[in-house]
């Protein structure tokens, strides 16, 4: 394993460190002017410059190599040392990052938020953090600041509510993400103590340190599912998924759950550390995690056609279609593992877009209550068909990034797990097509029903799609067109990267 770690830093300048502090300068700036005129632009500046220093890493980097480039080193205390390296899946997932984060800038001056200038520096914060574990090698700063966005992300959540139950949503949103992050730092800790126990050198918890570094056998089932655990609440996959239909609903609409739900940290750090560190372990519970996945696919599908809410049916949707993604990582194949990556994205961005469909909505009639809506399509037309172009990603259709992503995921599957295992992961893909296709049909085109005079008289008053709402979604659109039809450069991004770690397990 070691033989594939090799260091390049063919710039002149610390591109990696200057990715993670402009959006922490940016949030810092945007505190000390508070709410003045000049604070919303100067953060959506930040948020497009940031873009740009990405776009300057994915141009720079030579993606056709495995290796970790662009090293950073910094020594602190210890088993805290700042090593940072970025391969084509950290370039993948800090794209998607920014790209997010840009749309948040325009996304949350449509909604008309309270407090915008306040707004944009937590959220270029939380960019600066999840940056931060995107680049970095050392588990226990991955850890560490893992910590950090849980904590800005819940007070966005708080902060910007739009349900009438919050404070259960943030009661149960620490419940959850608290008892992750205490089984990520628990397996952490163990891991630096079998470095230490096994090699002699004192605790390490840098992936080259670990990887290289076999865990003690008694170990290896421990530590994986301390690691597994803490990134499956995270993701979140069936049956950690307690928190998230919660504060779907009663939270903020769209923002935190773009940064809960459209970046999947819990995936990237499957991917990054979890594999990586202990195989053998990941090799033996396949089986086990694998018919959790399944039984995750139908279970939250067959759970998403009962919602009557909007908010909770996206919550479910998420939870069904992470399965899918479990299924391609946990196949161990290096097709699969590729899809799962792509699959990681694909539904950032179509999750991403539908919960700004689902916002902008809200902002008309005050409402996320499938049997108070209907007919918006007359009034917002062009709101419906991101909506359901962000649908049809979700489900893989030709012509979205999903359809190549779930293909690989699906081939693999059928490699490594046979033909069981794959018609069911896309039975549930079908399942879940239905109630997508079922809650676009009722909210746009169907006629609102039974409803008060009041009621009827305000959606046959929506007010129709502002320029800035055909700027977010026109954007969101033609991303998930554009990567769907030209799929070539992102399969090149992770190739590498997802062989080399396939070949951990004999594939």
């Amino acid at each position: 394993m070691t033989e594939i770690y090799w260091w390049s830093h063919p710039l002149q300048f610390p591109l990696l460190g200057l990715i993670q502090l402009l959006p922490l300068l940016g949030a810092w700036l945007l505190l000390w002017l508070r709410d003045r005129p000049l604070a919303v632009p100067l953060g959506r500046l930040f948020a497009l410059a940031e873009l740009g220093l990405i776009a300057l890493l994915y141009d720079q980097i030579d993606a056709r190599s495995p290796a970790f480039q662009f090293a950073e080193y910094g020594e602190l205390l210890g088993p805290f040392d700042y090593h940072a390296g970025a391969d084509g899946l950290t370039v993948l997932f800090l794209l998607i990052a920014a790209l997010i984060t840009l749309l948040i800038s325009l996304y949350g001056l449509v909604r008309g938020l309270a407090d915008p200038g306040r707004l944009l520096a937590v959220v270029l914060a939380i960019e600066g953090v999840l940056a931060s574990m995107l680049v970095s090698l050392n588990l226990l700063w991955f850890v560490l600041a893992s910590a950090i966005e849980v904590g800005l992300i819940g007070y966005l959540l708080w902060r910007w509510a739009s349900g009438a139950e919050k404070y259960l949503a943030m009661t149960r949103y620490y419940q959850f993400q608290v008892t992750g992050l205490l089984l990520l730092l628990a397996g952490t800790l163990v891991l630096g103590w079998s470095h230490g126990y096994t090699t002699g050198r004192g605790f390490s918890f840098d992936l080259l340190d670990l990887a290289a570094n076999p865990v003690v056998e008694q170990l290896r089932t421990l530590v994986f599912f301390l690691l597994f655990y803490g990134m499956a609440i995270r993701t979140p996959l069936f049956p950690m998924h307690g928190w998230l239909p919660v504060v779907a609903q009663h939270g903020n609409i769209a923002i935190a759950p773009s940064l809960l739900l459209g970046i999947k940290v819990g995936v990237y750090g499957l991917l990054r550390f979890v594999l990586p560190i202990v195989p053998e372990a990941a090799g033996q519970w396949q089986p086990v995690v694998v018919a959790f996945a399944v039984a995750g696919v139908f279970y939250a599908a067959l759970i998403a056609f009962q919602q009557t809410n909007l908010r909770r049916m996206m919550a479910f949707a998420v939870i069904s279609h992470s399965s899918l993604i479990a299924i391609g990582i946990f196949s161990l194949d290096h097709a699969a593992l590729q899809g799962a990556a792509l699959l990681a994205i694909n539904f950032g961005l179509a999750t991403t877009t539908m919960l700004f469909m689902i916002g902008f909505v809200y902002r008309r009639t005050h409402t996320s209550d499938l049997t108070a809506l209907g007919g918006l399509f007359d009034r917002i037309p062009f709101i419906g068909i991101a909506f359901l172009v962000g649908g049809f990603a979700i489900v893989g259709m030709p012509g979205t990034p999903g359809f190549d992503a779930a293909h690989l995921v699906l081939e693999g599957a059928i490699t490594r797990l046979g033909a069981l295992v794959t018609v069911a992961a896309a039975l549930g893909n079908v399942v879940a097509a239905g109630f997508l296709l079922w809650a676009f049909q009722r909210a746009f085109l169907s006629p609102p029903g039974e409803l008060p005079a009041g009621r009827l008289q305000a959606l046959r008053e929506v007010e129709p799609t502002s320029r800035m709402e055909y700027l977010v979604a026109g954007v969101v659109v033609a991303v998930m067109l554009a990567t769907g039809f030209y799929m070539t450069p992102w399969l090149d991004l992770v190739a590498a990267s997802m062989d080399t770690l396939g070949m951990r397990f004999g594939h």
